[in-house]
Parts: C-alpha cells; sequence; structure tokens
C-alpha cells in the first residue's frame, strides 16, 4: 500500500444507494447488478484507453451508514444513456492498495484488506469518508483508494 495524492478526475457511469450490510445479503445486494449494467450498457463505448472505475462517495456517515457506488469510466463523456450520472473522483490524499488477481473476487478480498486495515487500533490513517474507488488497471488487477487526512 502506499499513499499519494490524486488529482481530481471526472467519470460517468451507473449509481446506486447502499450499505454493506445490504451488500452480504444476496436479496438486497446491489453492486453486482450496478456492474453488470454498466457492462451491458458501457462495454461497447470503452476502448483500450479507457478507465474504469468504482466510486463510492456520498457517505451518509461511515462504512456502517448508505453510500453511493458508481460504476463509471472516462469513456462516456457525450454518450446519450439511460441513468447516466456524472461523478468526480476528489482531488486529495490517498491510501491506495492493490491486488492481482480474478475479478471480482481479487476486489472482495482487497476490500476486506482495506477493512482489517483500517479497523486496527494502531491505524495510523483515518479515513475521511468523501471519495473512495476502485480502478481497474486490467483483467486482473486492481487498486482501491481511500481518502485519508
Amino acid at each position: 500500500m502506499k499513499v499519494e495524492t490524486i488529482e481530481a478526475v471526472k467519470a460517468y457511469g451507473f449509481s446506486v444507494r447502499t450499505t454493506n450490510t445490504d451488500e452480504v445479503d444476496p436479496t438486497k445486494a446491489k453492486i453486482g447488478q450496478l456492474w453488470q449494467g454498466f457492462f451491458e450498457q458501457a462495454f461497447l463505448k470503452l476502448t483500450p484507453d479507457s478507465k474504469v472505475y468504482g466510486v463510492y462517495t456520498n457517505y451518509e456517515s461511515d462504512f456502517t451508514g448508505k453510500f453511493d457506488v458508481i460504476a463509471c469510466t472516462n469513456a462516456l463523456t457525450d454518450q446519450n444513456l439511460d441513468a447516466l450520472v456524472e461523478t468526480e473522483i476528489q482531488a486529495g490524499k490517498y491510501l491506495t492498495f492493490s491486488a492481482e488477481g480474478e475479478l471480482p473476487q481479487a476486489v472482495i478480498d482487497l476490500w476486506g484488506e482495506v477493512w482489517a486495515y483500517f479497523n486496527d487500533a494502531d491505524c495510523p490513517h483515518v479515513r475521511t469518508y468523501t471519495t473512495d474507488f476502485e480502478f481497474y488497471k486490467g483483467e486482473t488487477a486492481v487498486e482501491i483508494s481511500i481518502a485519508i487526512q
């Protein structure tokens, strides 16, 4: 993991509002369907240079409250797709975790590492709960960047 300063990035995609509690209940989970819809509607519009993100924002409180998840890319800026939303990865200081492996399991496992890190009593970093994001670097590589103070 590494601390880095990230510039603001605009992206466009599709959004759901959910909670971590809902996501562990298959009857209430929304994120899997969000990504399925993203790839059904946006996949053919992506280019080799497209960047794909999963943005977590508009936190109600912390990881226990509601938050928005936006499956998005920089490649849809001028597309006329149903329910397309604009979001921004806020500029700032982030702690970035990375993993390689079969998706989506590598992402799920990496989120487990993120939660364990921030739940450790000796954790030197404090989350800001502004904007966190997944950056899909390829078919088997992902980074999760968490906004910190």
